[in-house]
């Protein structure tokens, strides 16, 4: 099972990024899939998750209404639309999956992970 994850990059505080995890793993449409990210010092936070069949998503507080989760069973990739950036924003973000039905944004429940992609926002 591979995740990769891509689309990081240094950007300017309001501006936009759209990572994407593409997963080896089949059926995709078994998994629901999430983003989580890390700050540097900082423990790994939940950002968003999108269930298997992509009917139902939540957000952390933090990023809602600026970022958007999506997925694309055909070509068994996720995505995170970014916009509105801020510097607080910086992290390596990662993508996961997990089998339960549940939409869980805690990271315990996560089976499997990407290696995680920098975004960098500067001021």
């Amino acid at each position: 099972v591979q995740l990769q994850a891509s689309g990081g990059g240094l950007v300017q505080a309001g501006g936009s990024l759209r990572l994407s995890c593409a997963a080896s793993v089949l059926p995709f449409s078994r998994y629901a899939m999430a983003w989580f990210r890390q700050a540097p010092g900082k423990e790994r936070e939940f950002v968003a998750v999108i269930s298997q069949g992509g009917g139902t998503t939540k957000y952390a507080d933090s990023v809602k209404d600026r970022f958007t989760i999506s997925r694309d069973g055909a070509k068994n990739t996720g995505y995170l639309q970014m916009n509105s950036l801020k510097p607080e924003d910086t992290a390596v973000y990662y993508c996961a999956l997990s089998s339960r039905l549940i939409v869980p944004t805690s990271s315990n429940l996560y089976i499997y992970w990407g290696q995680g992609t920098l975004v960098t926002v500067s001021s």
